[in-house]
C-alpha cells in the first residue's frame, strides 16, 4: 500500500507548498474533522505526480508541525539550537503566517518540484 513509504524532499516541498496556500490554511485552522481538506491536498499532489492518500498527507502534516513545535520549545530553553529540522524555515513561515517567498527558497511549484536544484542551494 505504500503506507510507510518514506517521503522524498520533493514530495515534502510539494506538500508544504500546498499547505502554504491561504485557502488551505484557513480550512485547516480550527478544523477538527479535516478528512476532506487532506483529500484535497492529496488531489493537488496527484496533479504534481505524487501519489499519496489523505491519511499519509495528514500524518506528514502533523509530524512536521509536531517536530517544529518541539524544536521551538527546545530552543526556548537552550537558546541556541542544537539540532535542526529539515524544512524548518518553510514550516516557520507557514505557522507564523508569512509568505514563503520571503524565506529565500522560492515557493513556485515549478522550482519546488523540478528537483533540478539542490535544496541547500535554494536557501542561500
Amino acid at each position: 500500500t505504500g503506507a510507510g513509504k518514506h517521503w522524498s524532499d520533493n514530495e515534502v516541498r510539494a506538500l508544504i507548498n500546498i499547505w502554504s496556500d491561504e485557502k488551505i490554511q484557513q480550512m485547516l485552522e480550527g478544523a477538527t474533522r479535516n478528512k476532506e481538506i487532506f483529500e484535497e491536498i492529496a488531489r493537488r499532489l496527484m496533479k504534481c505526480g505524487i501519489d499519496r492518500d489523505w491519511k499519509q498527507c495528514r500524518t506528514k502534516y502533523k509530524n512536521l508541525k509536531y517536530e517544529y513545535r518541539a524544536l521551538q520549545k527546545e530552543n526556548e530553553h537552550l537558546g541556541n539550537p542544537r539540532r535542526k529540522m529539515r524544512f524548518y524555515d518553510e514550516v516557520d513561515c507557514i505557522l507564523r503566517r508569512q509568505p514563503l517567498g520571503t524565506s529565500g527558497w522560492g515557493c513556485e511549484s515549478s522550482s519546488l518540484l523540478s528537483g533540478t536544484k539542490n535544496f541547500s542551494d535554494e536557501i542561500k
